[in-house]
């Protein structure tokens, strides 16, 4: 019952815990980039949202960046902070922007998503990353 309420958590398990979510978030948000990377790929008119008023074709491209190229990068650790940026403001359109009006809702997964990113912001990618291997190389 002790270790219920203890306040400091392990840091062995707080690397493995973000380690799950980082490769976990990037599988889930890349089967959202792929089809938008599908459609990209296809060629033809692009019909797409155009959310923040940059024209369809550019909004798909900057959401196929962040959600197909960025979750991969997340996955693996690699400039994790960097590539949660995209996701972050992605996510926070989709939310505030795309779904601004509608119900809470048709917004949680947005919101759910965004959370996680400024985690990931936060707190990088800790021990089992890339990150950690390029760090340890520099120094």
């Amino acid at each position: 019952m002790k270790k219920l309420f203890q306040l400091q958590a392990r840091e062995d398990y707080l690397n493995i815990i973000i380690l799950v979510v980082r490769v976990s978030v990037a599988f889930l948000m890349i089967t959202h980039g792929l089809p938008k990377l599908e459609k990209l790929l296809a060629g033809g008119e692009i019909k797409f949202g155009d959310p923040i008023g940059l024209g369809p074709g550019i909004s798909l491209g900057l959401a196929v960046f962040s959600e197909f190229f960025c979750s991969i990068l997340i996955g693996l650790g690699l400039g994790t902070r960097l590539a949660s940026i995209p996701l972050i403001i992605t996510m926070a359109v989709a939310a505030f922007i795309s779904h601004g009006p509608d119900p809470i809702a048709r917004k949680e997964l947005a919101l759910l998503y965004l959370l996680i990113y400024v985690i990931l912001f936060v707190v990088g990618g800790r021990k089992f990353s890339i990150d950690t291997i390029i760090h340890k190389k520099m120094n």
